[in-house]
């Protein structure tokens, strides 16, 4: 059986004295974290050079940090009801601040994103890698520790452990260790907050060298509430809905997107015709591809589990069973109703739902009949931040090397989408983004770094549309991805590619495609969304009333901030009506509603004009 200790110095001395001082530590991506063993750990190193301590992980959660006074009023009620109790991890602040000591080394193979741009000691650590190949880089590196978050249960009067949240590469690594491969101690703090789920990842206790098990240690999980849907996203995700055929096989990216899907998946399950309508006003009168209900249901198959996912369940869409599980898993990361929902779960349905590695979700290798009898009809749905015109995808970084996030699953299921039979990859973006003050296009000639190559190409979606560019010839997916392309970048990206000679001279357009502008987008979607279809928060909210309405008003002055003119206009229209007793609670919750200096003054009517604002959007 394992040590047990209940002080995380203790459990951080054992480790060193049965280790040795050279540790290379892995810790699991996202919220699977001992965070008490690892600043104990840290705090070791940083008092004595004499042990050399290498972390590799990725993923590193903080709490939001505020860039100006509205941010500041804004997030720090929030982050104190939110992630009050969450300790926060001691080498992220150091390498944050450049201050982490020359001993101790922080590797990392994804990003929260953009978290970490512009900090170069995190920038130089960085390791490129599939998500599935982590575990061997891992291994090579002389990985001698893993210390995991994991939920407790006693059986027959003997603790199990569950690794819960993190089955991903921990489970790949154990595997390693019991065929020989690898010697390491799986050290574990166990958290009453974390969901206790079986399959592979419940362990008996003698998997374990030592435990962390104490009320002192427990504090509440990492749970970053769920974020607004804007327009464009939801139009992304209906598009991207109406791709998912019944009785298939269903993965979802991280995020809004992710979010948006499953409400339209449910839309289209729940009312069908007016699913139909409002994908056939976006598609400019085109028909969706798939628009009927899910009678034999879907397969979940997702390197992530999300919130969304439990949405799907519930709605009975997520009920094609394979070996009577319907949700197959590698890591979760959510909100605190959702934590709340897997831990509330009864035994029959929570067994529905089996965490496993991330080689078992994101290849095909292992079992692979099994696994391509199981993953029929796939889409796999998952995030990029610009494409091509020539349909490379770009992903994770920026052409001067700067890591946003990483490649992680991306590859992998892409991969996977072009060796099973019926499978598609389906890669969402918005068409544009607010760089600098400006609008910039996501969709470029070319870019100067690339995830997913240009012979990977497969389905692009964003809100004007669907590119279907698998097996195409170059001037075809051109001229696709133009079509799903802003218009008010259309002709100077078709200019382009004929003077590259990949597009004929004589081409046009289509009139179907000229009127991508975000006004077409809200026109389309104003029936569904004045019906109350699509809520701006699908699956619930951690953010209170007020704050929901504070969010949109906060995005307009982000979205100012950079041009002049239209921040004096608010600035005008905020001083010269000051709005009434429903923006009263809004300026209270942001400790402007009796402003005592002029620029809690100017604040005041920049929220006062953004809150009007953001009311006639709605």
């Amino acid at each position: 059986m394992p040590k047990l200790f209940s002080d995380p110095a203790e459990i951080a001395d054992d480790i060193i004295r049965d280790v040795g001082s050279k540790l290379v530590v892995g810790l699991p991506l996202g919220l699977g974290k001992a965070n008490h063993i690892v600043n104990a750990l840290y705090a070791r190193a940083s008092a004595d050079p004499a042990i050399d301590l290498t972390l590799f992980s990725a993923l590193t959660l903080e709490k939001p940090r505020p860039r100006n006074l509205l941010e500041s009023r804004f997030i720090t009620p929030m982050v104190d009801r939110l992630f009050g109790g969450y300790p926060e991890l001691a080498y992220a602040a150091a390498l944050r601040g450049g201050r982490l000591p020359p001993n101790i080394r922080v590797i990392e193979f994804f990003f929260l994103a953009g978290q970490w741009l512009h900090v170069p000691p995190a920038q130089q650590n960085y390791v490129s890698a599939n998500y599935t190949h982590a575990a061997s880089y891992l291994l090579a590196a002389g990985l001698n520790v893993v210390a995991q978050l994991v939920a407790k249960r006693v059986v027959d009067g003997m603790p199990r452990y569950s690794l819960s949240c993190n089955t991903d590469t921990t489970l790949d690594v154990l595997k390693a260790r019991a065929e020989g491969r690898a010697s390491f101690r799986l050290v574990a703090e166990v958290n009453s907050e974390l969901p206790f789920m079986p399959g592979p990842g419940d362990l008996a206790g003698d998997e374990f060298s030592a435990v962390l098990d104490s009320p002192a240690t427990d504090f509440p999980l990492f749970a970053p509430p769920s974020e607004p849907i804007n327009e464009a996203k939801y139009a992304i995700g209906l598009h991207a809905a109406s791709l998912v055929r019944d009785g298939g096989t269903l993965q979802i990216g991280i995020g809004q997107i992710g979010d948006a899907l499953a409400q339209g998946l449910i839309l289209r399950h729940t009312d069908g015709a007016r699913f139909h309508a409002t994908v056939t006003r976006l598609a400019s009168g085109r028909r969706p591809v798939e628009s009927g209900p899910f009678d034999k249901g879907l397969y979940g198959l997702s390197e992530m589990v999300t919130e969304a996912f439990v949405g799907l369940i519930d709605a009975g869409i997520l009920k094609r069973a394979v070996g009577g599980v319907i949700l197959h898993g590698a890591f979760f990361l959510g909100p605190r109703s959702f934590y709340r929902a897997l831990r509330e779960m009864g035994e029959e349905e929570i067994a529905r739902i089996c965490m496993m590695p991330v080689s078992f979700t994101n290849e095909l290798y292992g079992d692979e009949e099994a696994k391509r009898a199981a993953r029929i009809d796939a889409r796999f749905v998952n995030n990029t931040m610009m494409a091509t015109l020539l349909g490379a995808a770009v992903s994770d970084g920026l052409e001067n090397g700067q890591v946003v996030s990483g490649v992680g699953g991306q590859y992998n299921f892409v991969a996977q989408a072009f060796a099973l039979a019926g499978a598609r990859s389906v890669l969402t973006l918005e068409a544009t983004r607010q760089a600098g003050g400006k609008v910039q296009s996501n969709i470029r000639w070319s870019y100067g770094h690339e995830t997913i190559p240009r012979h990977l190409r497969d389905i692009f979606v964003t809100e004007y549309g669907i590119a279907d560019i698998r097996g195409k010839s170059d001037a075809d997916v051109i001229a696709a991805m133009l079509a799903i392309s802003d218009s008010r970048y259309q002709q100077e990206l078709a200019r382009t590619a004929k003077d590259s000679g990949k597009l004929p001279k004589g081409f046009e357009i289509p009139a179907a495609h000229r009127e991508n502008v975000p006004e077409r987008i809200t026109t389309a979607l104003k029936p569904a969304r004045e019906a109350g279809l699509l809520p701006s928060f699908p699956f619930g909210s951690d953010f209170t009333e007020v704050e929901q309405r504070l969010i949109p008003a906060l995005e307009i002055l982000q979205a100012a901030q950079h041009e002049p003119l239209r921040l004096a206009g608010l600035l005008w229209r905020g001083m010269a009506h000051p709005g009434g007793p429903a923006d009263q609670e809004c300026l209270a919750r942001l400790g402007l509603d009796k402003p005592r200096t002029f620029a809690e003054r100017m604040y005041r009517a920049l929220v006062t004009a953004a809150l009007e604002e953001s009311s006639q959007g709605a």
